[in-house]
């Protein structure tokens, strides 16, 4: 490793400082406390979200039902604004927050568990006790395809277990993982909407996927959904994934016609349900960019659709760093470049780490000196994995044969974790997807005063 002055140093320090803090205002931005607030709100007996109204007068009850790792954030948040006029509901989540009247019920992330079947459960018997006299708030963030499991016909939780491992071992994107999920259950894929008709339902939704498409957001529960069991049944092909006979099957069944299809546009299931966006990638990007701009950087947002295999992506992301040491382009340092999106990984090892984990691992092998980059999963779970990701920088690596090693082991986190890198928060309350902030100085370059 290079030796440094103390100036070069503290230079450093600072840039991973700054990355950090940049990536800690979007987690927080997005966190549902400060999103409901701004979205929602309640006179009198109007409920305003974004810029749709209801009459709460036309409703004898107001539930809140929903999954996902930042639900009960969202439903603490909601009976912040609705109070007393929320009559209760039900939540699964594996980051619960402290309500009054929705009762929070513990599901697992990323693989679905016994108790997130038995919470699923409780949720599905409320959704069909409901009726047209009932307004449901569907709350949905990332994570409710593990969180709220509920296995179809006669498939079990092992059945859906080893299917989800398989398929996030196997480098598919998360709109075919989906695909997959939707058809292996009882609520994903539009079909909570059908349990619930004919109660009147508005969809709150917190993306943590690519394109914000509110059918892959959490599976879809209260959405059409523009897949089927052939798509399905082609996922397992493609990939060739070790799924149970069970599931192959089922979904063989299904293709074949002898199972009833998910609700699709235009079914009568989403005659009464509504769908409102509140929070997704660019609300995480757009807040780390601000801080980077209050610290005197010039701030470039290079995409939110970022996706493909993580390490790769990463080294795109050095390239743009050296690019902009040696010509200003894309843009003059000092300054932060912004990317957000979900990279996969492809598992090939038996070791332990995730795509923001591999993503700052193979960046730390490639960018130059004067730069810094942060990367993590904004629910502060990287993966199975303690951290939400890491910070980096070309001083980070100091055996590049060991690095690299670790890499081919989708070891990251140890190799991370050995240099102080990792960056743990802890469950955050919400989930946008992946958030990177690259900091560029350059080596010769001084940040501009930012008073």
């Amino acid at each position: 490793m290079t030796s440094e002055t103390p100036d070069d140093a503290d230079a450093a320090r600072a840039r991973r400082a700054l990355a950090r803090e940049c990536a800690t205002a979007g987690i927080d931005a997005a966190h549902p406390e400060s999103v409901v607030r701004d979205a929602v709100t309640c006179e009198g007996e109007t409920l305003r979200i974004g810029d749709a109204t209801l009459d709460l007068t036309d409703y004898e009850s107001v539930v809140v039902l929903g999954g996902g790792n930042a639900a009960s954030q969202v439903a603490a948040a909601l009976e912040g604004v609705l109070g007393e006029r929320l009559d209760g509901g039900i939540v699964v989540t594996d980051d619960p927050a402290e309500t009054e009247r929705v009762e929070v019920l513990y599901g697992d992330h990323p693989t679905p568990s016994e108790r997130g079947v038995d919470a699923t459960r409780r949720l599905l018997a409320e959704a069909d006790a409901l009726d047209d006299s009932t307004l449901v708030l569907a709350a949905i963030t990332g994570g409710a395809s593990a969180l709220l499991a509920a296995p179809a016909g006669d498939l079990t939780l092992a059945d859906l277990r080893a299917t989800t491992d398989a398929l996030l071992a196997s480098g598919a994107t998360i709109d075919e993982l989906n695909a997959v999920r939707k058809h292996l259950s009882e609520l994903k894929g539009g079909r909570l909407a059908a349990r619930l008709a004919p109660a009147r339902v508005v969809t709150l939704l917190f993306s943590d996927v690519v394109g914000d498409d509110p059918s892959v957001i959490g599976s879809g529960p209260t959405v059409p959904d523009p897949t089927t069991y052939r798509d399905a049944l082609d996922v397992i092909e493609e990939y060739a994934l070790d799924v149970p006979d069970a599931v192959r099957t089922h979904l063989e069944r299904g293709a074949a016609g002898e199972r009833a299809e998910t609700p699709k546009a235009g079914a009568a299931a989403f005659d009464a349900v509504s769908t409102h966006l509140l929070a997704d990638n660019r609300t995480a990007v757009d807040a780390a960019a601000a801080v980077a701009e209050d610290a005197g950087y010039d701030a470039l947002v290079l995409s939110t659709s970022v996706r493909g295999e993580a390490r790769e992506a990463a080294k795109t992301h050095a390239a743009i760093a050296e690019e902009a040491i040696a010509s200003g382009d894309p843009v003059s340092p000092p300054c932060v470049v912004l990317s957000g999106g979900e990279c996969t990984v492809t598992v090939r090892g038996d070791g332990e780490g995730g795509p923001n984990l591999e993503f700052a691992l193979s960046a730390a092998l490639e960018l130059p000196p004067g730069s810094a980059l942060c990367a993590v999963d904004t629910d502060g779970i990287d993966g199975a994995t303690r951290a939400a990701g890491a910070v980096v920088d070309s001083g980070t690596v100091t055996d590049r044969r060991a690095a690299r090693r670790a890499l081919r082991a989708n070891d990251a986190l140890p190799a991370l974790d050995a240099r102080g890198a990792l960056v743990e928060t802890g469950a955050t309350g919400t989930n946008v997807n992946d958030l990177r902030v690259l900091v560029v100085d350059g080596p010769q370059s001084t940040k501009r005063n930012s008073g």
